[in-house]
């Protein structure tokens, strides 16, 4: 179901494997999807956005029907290596904070990401600390609004990096619209497909936003 559309960028409410078939074409897929690894007791956020594990990371889904475009970014593929093809270009994002403290992160999220791309070329890091919606040792959580957000410089660094300037770019695990939000702050279309209704309800209002200055 289209849930909110504008000059740059379009929303669907619903599965992503019954909506990508009904897509125009794309030139990247960046997203982030459940990684399935459903660690159980782990408790995130407070207040309204309070969250249990369990809750959102229970299922892995079949990524074979988000591949789709000429090139694709996604984080946590070191969870889907069966699914994805071997590769040489991985981005990894390293989270450092005044909380690491040598091989012991002591914080909710681990000390690196992964994501899977066929860019090509040599694997890339990105330094950006962060810990769940905030940078790390940032305790006022003003931007936390999913369990797994990315932070919009992260997500605009994969967008820069890709390929062929890709100006049409598909989310099909939105979550709260953070590729989306980084698409629109460059210059580029995009389209975010998210199956829970409140996180389209949260990437719309971030969405009816001017576009941001690029400066973090």
């Amino acid at each position: 179901m289209l849930y909110y559309e504008d000059d740059s960028v379009t929303i669907y409410h619903g599965d992503c494997r019954e909506i990508i078939p009904t897509l125009p074409s794309v030139d990247l897929v960046l997203t982030d999807p459940p990684y399935g690894i459903g660690v159980t007791g782990m408790q995130l956020g407070t207040g309204s956005h309070k969250w249990h594990r369990g809750e959102w990371d229970n299922d892995r889904p079949d990524l074979r029907p988000v591949l789709i475009a000429a090139y694709h970014c996604i984080w946590g593929g070191n969870y889907f290596t069966d699914q994805l093809e071997p590769v040489e270009s991985w981005l990894v994002w390293i989270k450092r904070s005044e909380r690491f403290d040598s091989d012991r992160y002591i914080g909710s999220f681990s000390v690196v990401e992964m994501a899977w791309t066929d860019y090509g070329g040599k694997p890339k890091t990105k330094h950006h600390n962060w810990d769940g919606g905030m940078r790390a040792g940032d305790s006022s959580n003003r931007d936390f609004l999913h369990p797994t957000q990315k932070p919009l410089e992260l997500m605009r660094w994969c967008i820069s990096g890709a390929p062929n300037d890709p100006q049409i770019i598909l989310d099909p695990f939105m979550g709260s619209g953070t590729t989306l939000r980084a698409a629109k702050d460059l210059g580029r279309k995009a389209i975010g497909i998210e199956i829970e209704e409140r996180y389209c309800e949260i990437a719309a209002k971030r969405m009816s936003q001017s576009v941001m200055a690029l400066e973090v």
